[in-house]
């Protein structure tokens, strides 16, 4: 081959040429090696995203931004997503940074498994990244207020914030001395078992009587325990109609029983109180009672004679009072 003009021409323009595609390759200008699809996503701010930034999934890059506009008080990104890399319907896009100072790209989430994929032209839904410029103006104001903060303390000296708690502790020095001394004796009696507390701590014997008074009272929760179980029984015995106390709840027959003869008796204390019957007109006759005092006189009177008598004459006697 001559090396002529033309042919050095050729080989400049050649290497030229592959020297554009690596480059445009490299910063994602135009994807000219790659095939694709076309999606879109409005942000209310893209910050410093740019043309030909990198569009990632899970930190993969699945494609390039090709276009950024604005419609409708929106930001419009038109994204190239390389062919292969499927996007779900349910997929979210948000411009993310990678640094303080890193470029800015396009996340897009995984989205649900049994989702469909996206049609080419779809217009994602979208979710804000804080804007860093915000976020360092928060951070400037958190250290405005410090340093304002810090500057409220300038003006005071430590000996006079602590001061009056100086002049205190020396004007009781004497008063907070013997404080801590009973103090100690205190505690040193506790520790060695003496006086009320320390015997509440020490004493084997309390706590020996602390231990029988809890079993004693767990012996009295067991017996109440069975004791309500017992009462607990009887109950459901007498509700079922069982036993003499249940009987008498839930038989009608003894129930009627004990009404009539309950009748019965009213009947008949009615009748005594009006003076009917042997026992009415034993209580209620004044006859009869008179009766009866003239035969306990006559009675005494006998017994009176009787003393000297032999018990011939006094059968004589008897006889002949009664007859």
């Amino acid at each position: 081959m001559k090396n002529t003009l033309e042919t050095r021409l050729g080989i400049f323009v050649v290497l030229a040429v592959l020297a554009a595609v690596i480059i445009l390759e490299t910063v994602g200008g135009i994807q000219l090696l790659k095939g694709g699809y076309q999606l879109k996503a409005d942000f209310n701010s893209v910050q410093d995203l740019k043309v030909g930034d990198r569009v990632r999934m899970a930190g993969v890059e699945i494609g390039r931004v090709e276009d950024i506009s604005l419609t409708n008080n929106k930001v419009r990104v038109d994204m190239k997503i390389y062919k292969g890399k499927p996007v779900k319907t349910d997929s979210t896009a948000r411009v993310k940074f990678t640094g303080l100072l890193g470029q800015n790209f396009v996340e897009i989430t995984f989205g649900r498994p049994s989702s469909p994929n996206v049609e080419p032209g779809t217009v994602l839904q979208t979710t804000e990244q804080p804007d860093l410029s915000v976020i360092m103006e928060k951070i400037d104001s958190v250290a405005s207020g410090v340093e304002n903060l810090t500057k409220s303390f300038t003006g005071f000296k430590v000996d006079e914030l602590l001061g009056p708690l100086t002049d205190f502790i020396k004007a009781n020095k004497d008063p907070l001395s013997g404080t801590i001394s009973n103090m100690n004796a205190i505690s040193a009696q506790i520790t060695s078992g003496q006086g009320s507390v320390g015997k509440l701590i020490y004493d084997e014997a309390l706590y020996n009587s602390a231990v029988s008074s809890v079993a004693s009272l767990k012996d009295a929760a067991t017996e109440a325990k069975l004791t309500l179980a017992d009462a607990r029984r009887i109950v459901d015995q007498a509700n079922a109609g069982q036993g003499t106390i249940g009987k008498l709840l839930k038989d009608d027959t003894l129930y009627h029983q004990t009404t009539l003869a309950l009748t019965n008796m009213n009947e008949i204390l009615g009748k005594i109180n009006q003076g009917k019957g042997s026992v009415g007109m034993l209580i209620n006759d004044q006859e009869f009672y008179r009766n009866a005092k003239l035969t306990l006189q006559k009675v005494d009177t006998a017994t009176e004679g009787l003393e000297d008598q032999g018990p011939l004459s006094v059968l004589g006697i008897v006889v002949g009072k009664l007859f």
